[in-house]
């Protein structure tokens, strides 16, 4: 399908929306993927639990840094060419861990692999909402999120069934990836760029010429614009929010089978259902979140499951029973008051010029903030099971009170930029009822 460059219709858009959207099945096939891929390769290749830890931990560097990068340059020279460049790269990667004959090419091909999932990430959601009409931007942006969940399953399902082939299935994992962002590469040739960028773009180019300003920079600018209080509250949302997520996902096994003493197939049958819930709740997600008022009322919901779905193992204890109740109700009220509405509202709170960059930024510090809880947390959990369930309550208890109280109350940017007196670029926020500002919350 070829994308019009005078803007994308509904259809275009809701394809746009999956070719784009891919970025998000790559990121979360290839973490999940090489967490299976390194054990596989662990004993042909000599890898020591060393460098597996060193390599797992090097991705998710990779992935913040990558983010940080590309963000800024989706920002400065264009959507189209980044997304682009970053499918080729992670191509790249993916070719080298497929191919892999020594620890060298694992190294190399991680960091490639995770330099370009990471700026892919902010650039890609950026086309997202901004091809996406602003009635169904919530629900695209909620398709986005769930390739997220595909990618896991796509992950889980090859594990399953080439796992037992050792080495030949770590190379099995990562062929996945390189077919799969070479198509990915092939459908996004077609699709133009942004017209909202490119028209925001020409505004502040033109009016560095007309006014004889100076290109101070979209960061510059925004570090010293009234959009820095929206920008931190994003990023403390997202970063708080994904340590409940994280933490969930990463140590979830560990509990189920060394606190709740049930055997690894049990606890991934849970898995695997957690994540068949998290697809209704996403689904839900989709249908609610463009309404204002269904908006606020899902929300609440959401984060009164979350809430209580980690308080159950802190009050009552944790044994089977507490963490599988556990685990159903952050499956419905994680998936909604988390990551999916910081897409939602990066989106909706950033103007065009700031908004890559914005995610790359809040992504980075997102992934970096759950790398140093992950370290800690088998700590905590020494402590007494019952102690990490209080600690994710808490970080629960929080990011819901941010998504609930602070940043609803941010009035929506424009999604163009205007000139102001001195011929510099001025972003300007988009007409609203509400008596609100950009970068203040209401009283």
């Amino acid at each position: 399908m070829i994308v019009s460059t005078d803007g994308p219709t509904i259809r275009q858009a809701w394809w746009i929306t999956v070719v784009l959207g891919m970025a998000s099945y790559l990121d979360a096939a290839a973490i999940a993927g090489t967490g299976t891929a390194l054990v596989l390769y662990q004993k042909p290749l000599g890898l020591s639990g060393g460098d597996i830890g060193l390599l797992s931990a090097l991705l998710t560097f990779s992935i913040a840094i990558g983010a940080l990068v590309g963000g800024r340059l989706g920002d400065r020279f264009g959507r189209r060419r980044v997304f682009a460049l970053t499918m080729i790269l992670f191509a790249l990667g993916a070719l080298l861990l497929t191919l892999a004959l020594t620890p060298s090419f694992i190294y190399i091909g991680l960091v490639v692999l995770g330099l370009a999932s990471g700026a892919d990430l902010p650039v890609s959601l950026s086309m997202i909402g901004e091809a996406a009409p602003a009635a169904r931007r919530g629900q695209m942006i909620g398709l986005s999120h769930g390739l997220w969940v595909v990618g896991i399953v796509a992950t889980i399902l090859i594990g399953i069934s080439f796992g037992a082939l050792g080495e030949t299935g770590a190379r099995v994992i990562y062929a996945h990836l390189l077919v799969v962002s070479i198509l990915v590469l092939i459908f996004r040739a077609g699709i133009p760029e942004s017209a909202k960028w490119k028209r925001a773009e020409d505004t502040r180019t033109a009016s560095i010429a007309v006014g004889g300003g100076t290109d101070i920079g979209a960061l510059k600018q925004l570090l010293s614009s009234r959009f820095i209080v929206p920008v931190v509250a994003l990023g403390l949302f997202f970063a708080i929010a994904n340590i409940s997520a994280n933490t969930n996902g990463q140590f979830q096994t560990y509990v189920y089978v060394n606190v709740a003493g049930l055997d690894v197939p049990t606890a991934s049958l849970f898995g695997l259902i957690s994540i068949g819930v998290g697809f209704v709740s996403l689904f839900m997600f989709m249908r609610l979140v463009d309404g204002e008022r269904t908006r606020q009322f899902m929300l609440w919901g959401a984060a009164l499951l979350a809430t209580v779905g980690f308080l159950l193992p802190a009050v009552l204890g944790v044994h089977a029973g507490t963490i599988i109740t556990s685990t159903i109700l952050y499956s419905v009220g994680g998936g909604i008051i988390g990551e999916p509405m910081y897409k939602v509202w990066s989106q909706e709170i950033i103007p065009v010029l700031f908004r890559s960059s914005v995610q790359g930024v809040t992504i980075a510090f997102t992934r970096t903030i759950a790398a140093v809880v992950a370290l800690v947390t088998p700590a905590i959990i020494a402590t007494g099971a019952t102690n990490l369930y209080w600690f994710l309550t808490g970080t629960t208890v929080v990011a819901a009170a941010l998504g609930l109280f602070w940043l609803p109350r941010f009035r929506r940017a424009d999604d163009e930029a205007g000139i102001d007196e001195t011929g510099s670029v001025a972003i300007h926020a988009a007409p609203s009822t509400s008596s609100v500002i950009p970068g203040t919350a209401t009283k």
